[in-house]
Parts: C-alpha cells; structure tokens; sequence
C-alpha cells in the first residue's frame, strides 16, 4: 500500500494504483478527455495534468502511478490554467461548429469547453482539409479529429482488425488508415466500435435518414420498416426513457407517427433463420465426413466481413443462412409483397439496426433474391432513428404503444435474444433439440451460452450424442478462437461469433454514452423480456409454420435456398484474391 496526499485528504492506495484512481477513491474528480480504462491510458490529451509537490512539470493523472509520500494537489491556478490551455490548443485544430456535429450535446470536448469557462480560442485556428468518403458507410471527419488515439487503441486490442495508426509525426500527425490508401480500400469490418469510442463527432455513421424521408414523401412506395431485437434495449435512451417506457411498440408508434406504413419485427426472421441455419447445421451433422466443421453463424455481417478478409480458410464454415435482416427483406418483397397484392418494386425495405455493416450487406449486389431491387433498401442505425424521431417533433413519452403489423410482426423469445452475445446459439439449440426429438427441452436448458465472457464453451447432449459449441463475441476473440481452432488446440461442432463486444446490444450503431461499455445494461433487457414471452421456441411461432405451410414448404426447401440462403464467395473484400 502506498500514502499520499490529495487535496490535503490522506489517501492510503494499492502501489501501481493512477493518480486518477486515487484521487477519485476519496471522491476528487479529475477531467478527463482521451482516457478510457483498460483501453487508452496513455495521457495524449494533457487535461488530466496535475500539480505533485517537488515536480516542475504536471503529469497527466492517468497514466502516472502514486508513489509513497506523493503530495498532489489537483485543482490550483496552475492546473487549471494547464488545463485550460490544452483544451484551447485542442479546439484550434477541431472543427467546432457544434450545431451541425451528431455528437452535438453528446461530446465530452464540447462538454470540458463549457466546465472551463471557454467562450474564445485565443489560437489562431487549423484544420485539415482532408475529407473522408461520404459513400462510405464508415465517414471520417478529419477536422473533428483530436487525436486521443482512442479509435486506434479499440481498433488493435479489442477487435484485432488494425485499421487506424496514426500517420506522420509533430504537427503533421494525424489518425488515419495505416497501411491503405483509403478507409473504403481497407479491410475494415464496419463494427462501428470507433465511433462509440470516440469522444467527439470524428467518426460517423453515413446518414441515410433523407432516403427513409424521401420514400415516405414518395407516394408510389409502400415503406416497410424491421426493428432488429437489440433495438428495443436502447433506442429510449436518447429521450431520457427506462428500458420498461422504451418498449418496441412504443417505437412502433413513433415510427407509424411519421409515416411508415408497415412497422415489423426482426424477431420474426430472427425466427427464421433459426429454422434454416438449425435446419442447415443438423444436415451437416449428418454427414459429418463431406462437411466442414465447425459451422459458423453467419447473422452478423462484421464477423462475416472479418473473417473473409483474415480467415478465408474459414468461409466454407460459415453457415450459408442469411442474416435476419436480409431474410426479412427477401421475405418482405416476396411472400409479403403476394400476401397485399403489389409489386415487389414497389416497396420501400428498411431497417433499423445497432452497426453499420448492415449498411454495406444490405448493398452487397447479391442481396436481391426477391425480385432484383435490393431486398433491403436503406439501414438506419439506432442513432439514426432517434434524430428522426427527434426531427419529425415526435415526443415518445406522449405516445401510446401500438401493436406491430402483421403478418411479420409476430416474433418469439429465442429471436429476441439474438441481440445478446449466445442468443444465437440459445435460440438455434432450443429448436435443434425439437428439431431431433421432437419435444422442447426447457427453454433455459442452453443458458449457460450465456454472459459478457468474450469466449465462452459449452457441451450439451443431443439424442445421445455430445455437441461441443462455442461463443464468442469482440474480433479480437474471435481471432484468438480462429487460431485455435487452426493449432487444433480446440475443436467444436457449432461456434456463433458476433463482431462487437456483448453482441449487438454493443453494436457500433447503438447510442453513446462516454467511457461505458452499455452491453452490461442492455442484454439482461432481452432475457426479461425472453422470459416474459409466452412464445419462447422459433419453431412454435405461428406465423413461421404459416410461412412455410403457404410458401418456403419447408426448411431448405429449394424457394429457401433461393431467398434465405446466399453464397459468401460472391462478394469479396478489398484485399481479397
């Protein structure tokens, strides 16, 4: 243990602990600006500097360790003009016009400028010029960069895929990709675990709220909008609503408020991919011999992106399934598009969805089974539904729920839980089990998938036999588990990955709240409401029996095939041969 004193209160602290820690232990808070715990502790900012007796220079308190007899005071004029200062210097190259920035109101350096009093730049101002591709699902604003490192940091240790790297040196340095000319050319997974690191608005989801605008004021479409399940654990968090007031049918009336004609369920194809991807591993199963093992979930575009760009070894395991996404759009301008008697050109397909590499699946030029348009039409993430909301003067708390449409607004327990790391898994195993002995095994039978484990293991009997699977969720677990498999250090029959760490509750869509990881918070949403459902199998939802009664005839059927299933070689990568 370690003695120091803080602010004139004696602190007693394990040795190694920050300056940072110590002083929040007896409730001294310190400002922070490029810090995230475990993440970015490197003291790039220079706003957590403090004064320690005996030291002519301040040292960021994030990154300097306590030592004994330290005499530290965190709050003197020549702190906070430190302090201050370096916020100037920072806003002097940062683009500050707030008012049209997404992180407006959300910006911990827009946040700081107001703690410390700063209503002028005495510096004179430069920005970079360099702009970033605003096709591109994935935009960095060069000019909102600040240079905290954290992209890089969440970039390299938690998702493994080494993308940003900060390029030249002294005043010419900035963050951009490493070793690509361009971020559109690189490798990147679109996870979107960047932007809900980064503190300002440097980095950026394409905004596709004027496409769901303009076919709403387009009178000769018919606007379908599909509600992914993790959706419903944080779209409310912008308004200030509990997970109990943030219901999905109080979304849906938010969305019939603005005008969508049809309001859907992802659960509902969630449902059905279960039917198809369980259907689909209990034939390889079969036959073992002419299969290769393990097979991978394939619902999570990132993952399917990461590992075609660093595992192509490994893209005939992936299950051949789309994801609940595009099986809903595939359905929807198919089965749907008979049941009302239109067009399939005719409808508008769109999603909500927690990360941006829905965006680029939904372009992927193969995605168009059900008549030739693309079977989804435009990906708005949960940030990008709730500035709609907000930009059509909707207030969800003055609404009332409204049931989903039907017949695609039904959806069971086991597609809700597809929102949380092992959900997948859960899901496919309950209706396995059905799907080989034809009863139901107790729904929380496969519970222990479950948890924020970024690799977890199971084994679980099934008419006789042991199935060994896997989960695992962060790129950089995912990697470690890939390249265990390929030492033979492991062995699985089924492994379901998902891109961000937690699964898409932590999607890189989702809101943002600054140096907290909402995953936690989020996925025990979905197993209440998992729980609370009377209808917890896939494979009892009625209106997926009604489906393949009236249309698909049965899982893997060849109309299936066509519309539920995809080839994963058809599209390539930038880097790939």
């Amino acid at each position: 243990m370690v003695n120091v004193t803080i602010d004139g209160k004696s602190v007693c602290v394990p040795e190694g602990t920050t300056i940072l820690k110590a002083a929040a232990s007896v409730g001294i808070d310190i400002p922070t600006l490029c810090y995230w715990e475990g993440l970015n502790e490197i003291g790039a900012c220079r706003v957590c500097v403090v004064e320690v007796e005996g030291n002519m220079r301040l040292p960021a308190a994030c990154n300097t360790a306590v030592e004994e007899g330290m005499v530290i005071r965190t709050n003197t004029k020549k702190v906070r003009d430190a302090r201050k200062s370096n916020v100037e210097l920072i806003l002097s190259e940062h683009n500050s016009n707030c008012t049209a920035c997404v992180r407006s109101g959300n910006c911990s350096l827009q946040k700081l400028a107001n703690d410390f009093n700063i209503t002028e730049i005495p510096y004179k101002k430069h920005l970079d010029e360099k702009k970033g591709n605003r096709n591109f699902p994935l935009i960095h604003d060069y000019s909102r960069c600040i240079k905290c490192m954290r992209c890089i940091q969440v970039c390299d240790k938690i998702q493994h895929s080494n993308v940003w790297d900060l390029i030249n040196t002294g005043s010419r340095a900035t963050v951009d990709v490493g070793d690509y000319y361009s971020l559109e050319e690189s490798n990147c997974v679109l996870c979107g675990q960047c932007i809900t690191h980064c503190p300002v608005g440097a980095l950026k989801e394409r905004d596709d709220t004027a496409k769901a605008i303009d076919a709403l004021e387009d009178p000769e479409k018919i606007t379908v909008i599909q509600i992914a399940p993790s959706i419903r654990t944080a779209w409310g968090e912008a308004f200030g609503l509990s997970p109990e007031e943030a219901t999905v049918n109080r979304l849906a009336a938010c969305l019939k408020s603005i005008g969508f004609d049809y309001v859907f369920d992802t659960n509902f194809s969630a449902d059905l991919t279960i039917m198809e991807e369980g259907s689909e591993f209990l034939k390889r199963l079969s036959d073992k011999e002419n299969n290769k093992f393990p097979m991978f979930t394939s619902c999570c575009p990132g993952w399917v992106r990461f590992v075609k760009a660093n595992y192509p070894e490994f893209v005939d395991n992936l299950s051949t399934a789309k994801s609940p996404q595009q099986m809903f759009g595939a359905v929807t301008k198919s089965y749907f598009a008979e049941k009302i008697g239109v067009d399939p050109s005719k409808i508008c397909s769109i999603s909500i969805m927690p990360c941006l590499a829905k965006k680029h699946e939904c372009a992927i030029p193969v995605m168009n089974d059900a008549c030739g348009d693309p079977d989804v039409d435009i990906v708005l993430t949960t940030r990008e539904v709730d500035r709609l909301i907000k930009s059509e003067h909707v207030d969800p708390s003055k609404l009332e729920d409204v049931e989903l449409d039907s017949p695609l607004g039904v959806g069971s327990g086991a597609g809700n839980i597809f929102g949380a790391t092992g959900g997948v898994m859960e899901a496919a195993l309950r209706s396995a089990y059905f799907l080989v002995t034809g009863s139901n095994p107790d729904p929380d039978t496969f519970k222990a998938v479950r948890g924020e484990d970024g690799w977890k293991e199971a084994s679980f009997e099934l008419a006789g036999s042991t199935l060994k699977v896997a989960v695992a969720s962060g790129l950089g677990n995912a990697a470690k588990l890939l390249d265990a498999i390929k030492a033979g250090k492991v062995s699985y029959d089924f492994v379901e990955i998902m891109a961000c760490p937690g699964g898409c509750v932590g999607g890189g869509g989702q809101p943002i709240h600054d140096q907290c990881e909402m995953s936690t918070f989020r996925a025990p949403v979905l197993y209440s409401q998992d729980k609370d459902n009377t209808l917890r199998f896939s494979h009892e939802n009625p209106v997926i029996k009604t489906i393949y009664e009236e249309f698909f005839k049965e899982p893997l059927s060849e109309k299936s095939h066509h519309l539920l299933h995809t080839d994963h070689h058809a599209w390539k990568m930038p880097d790939e041969v």
